[in-house]
């Protein structure tokens, strides 16, 4: 089964538009299709970003959503610090992915990130779903 780190603004769009990429791919993260890996600062930026103004009339599906991923996910502990991108968050999901040993980050900003990271292809929404065959 893949190992799949999802990039806080997957999360985001899936909240904000049930429809589209990021919604189906957080939809099968619940499902279980793929094996979803959570670090601590990963789960922290998405509580964060998620708990903003902009979302305060969903937050009853933002708990839920919230939930949902970490009782799905594969909790990972990343044992080294990386400085690969300028934006220091974006650090943390590729910590959170090489410490998984994902086989895809999936993100809507790939040219924040390398192509790819070790065996981790770093891949849009999109092209993830491609992967899955749907």
């Amino acid at each position: 089964m893949d190992r799949v780190v999802l990039d806080t603004n997957i999360v985001v769009s899936a909240c904000l538009t049930p429809e589209g990429a990021p919604a189906t791919i957080v939809e099968l993260a619940l499902l279980g299709a793929f094996a979803l890996c959570l670090s601590p600062a990963v789960l922290a930026e998405y509580r964060e970003v998620l708990s903003r103004e902009k979302f305060s009339r969903r937050q009853e599906r933002v708990r839920l959503l919230l939930e949902g991923l970490e009782d799905v996910a594969l909790a990972v502990t990343p044992d080294r610090t990386l400085t690969i991108s300028p934006d220091d968050e974006d650090n943390r999901v590729l910590e959170c992915a090489q410490a998984a040993g994902a086989d895809f980050l999936v993100t809507g900003n790939p040219r924040h990130f390398p192509a790819s990271l070790g065996s981790t292809r770093i891949v849009t929404p999109r092209d993830f779903l491609t992967e899955l065959g749907f």
